[in-house]
């Protein structure tokens, strides 16, 4: 059985690259940092710059890559077009497909954005000894679309999409504290306790990923989640904007601690 927790991250873009990793990459190559994606022609590419510029909390920039560029900086020798598991192309605001790679969708006037991903900070907080319910379970992390808008820019604007983690109620300050320390994926939670106030209806059903047991004695926290381009891309509906899916992310070569 291979130890994804203890991979290399070239290791693990390999194995998505030949197809035989195709879930989500929570807990995997623990210290490492982890990428939601965004692709975008050139055209909408500086209206997504000022928008991620306006919204740093949901949408932290690691890397924005030259037009047409395959290869990131942040991971010398990927290809961003074949080193995620799972893929989603939103074809004017519509979930056209999800696919193991993009080869095939590949243009060269596309530009593409890493963001940062709250994937990150979940090994400082387990060393904190606090339990990340969705790795435990084996499960994607439950995310939710808000009524927290989104500050516009350009074509874009929506709503918040936020990720959601049961922490007990005593280790809540302390989970706050070391998530503030990681700005660049997400930093501190952006709301604790009551989803309803938030536009959450059913915390049960999340909009993407899978839902997590509540235990009594936790609280819901919530971190904003790079997964809002997405909800973005439904309310504003631009030709094309592939992303990675949910949960399914890039795994870089940087360390955790180097966004500290």
């Amino acid at each position: 059985m291979r130890d994804l927790v203890n991979a290399s991250p070239q290791q693990v873009r390999e194995w998505i690259r030949k197809g035989e990793i195709q879930g989500p990459t929570a807990g995997m190559c623990r210290g490492y940092t982890q990428g939601n994606l965004v692709i975008l022609p050139k055209k909408y590419a500086y209206d997504f710059l000022l928008f991620a510029f306006r919204n740093p909390k949901a949408c932290p920039i690691l890397e924005v890559m030259d037009e047409g560029a395959r290869e990131t900086q942040i991971a010398p020798q990927s290809d961003i077009a074949t080193d995620i598991p799972k893929y989603r192309v939103y074809t004017k605001g519509e979930n056209t497909g999800e696919y193991a790679d993009i080869q095939s969708f590949w243009r060269e006037d596309f530009v593409s954005f890493i963001i940062g991903c709250s994937f990150t900070f979940e090994s400082a907080l387990m060393q904190g000894g606090i339990g990340i319910r969705h790795i435990e379970m084996g499960t994607n992390v439950p995310m939710y679309i808000t009524n927290i808008d989104c500050k516009p820019a350009g074509i874009f604007s929506g709503p918040t999409v936020v990720s959601m983690r049961p922490i007990p109620r005593d280790k809540v300050v302390q989970a706050v504290q070391i998530t503030s320390r990681y700005p660049s994926v997400h930093g501190a939670p952006i709301h604790i306790g009551n989803p309803h106030d938030i536009g959450i209806r059913n915390i049960d059903k999340p909009d993407f990923g899978d839902p997590v047991e509540i235990k009594p004695g936790e609280v819901p926290v919530f971190w904003p989640c790079g997964v809002t381009p997405q909800a973005v891309a439904m309310n504003v509906k631009p030709e094309i904007m592939i992303t990675h899916s949910p949960g399914h992310m890039f795994i870089t070569d940087k360390k955790d601690h180097e966004l500290m």
